[in-house]
């Protein structure tokens, strides 16, 4: 295997700084916060979660992987509809999480200008790949925001969501 070239290299930092953040972030999530949300319209926390391991086990190795219909072996067609518990859904990440680091160490700068195609768009895999490290930080945001809620409203009420 080829040396991985500088762009990669940077790509795979910005990916550990990604799920680091992530990892600092969700420290101490608890089962019960999961499902808070501040409106009706909003997302909660276990949506999200859900929706971020589909990001990095499906659509980020779609990329990697360059194929544009990929799912890993055994992953559920109905996993989006499910409400799985906390423990499964950081265990699901993390699996994803390392797939895409180790997968990330395989490819070469030539392989990052490939054009993917899914769903009639076509974007380079670096396109797609900023994409979806993208969404990791954007959903983190996310879950900080309502993580911060939460922790105000405890300030004023200690058993809210105890």
């Amino acid at each position: 295997m080829e040396n991985m070239s500088e762009k990669v290299e940077i790509l795979k930092e910005y990916a550990e700084y990604a799920f680091n953040r992530f990892e600092r972030t969700i420290e101490g999530l608890a089962e019960q916060e999961l499902d808070w949300k501040p409106m009706e319209e909003s997302n909660n926390m276990r949506w999200i979660l859900n929706h971020l391991s589909r990001i990095v086990n499906v659509y980020a190795m779609m990329y990697i992987r360059g194929e544009p219909d990929y799912v890993p072996e055994g992953w559920p067609e109905d996993y989006a509809e499910k409400s799985h518990e906390l423990d499964k859904l950081l265990g699901d990440i993390e699996k994803g999480k390392k797939a895409m680091l180790s997968g990330l160490e395989g490819l070469s700068s030539a392989d990052l200008k490939t054009d993917i195609t899914r769903r009639g768009t076509s974007r380079s895999r670096q396109v797609g790949l900023f994409g979806m490290l993208s969404e990791i930080i954007s959903h983190n945001g996310q879950i900080a925001y309502l993580r911060g809620t939460i922790k105000r409203h405890r300030e004023k009420d200690p058993k809210f969501l105890k």
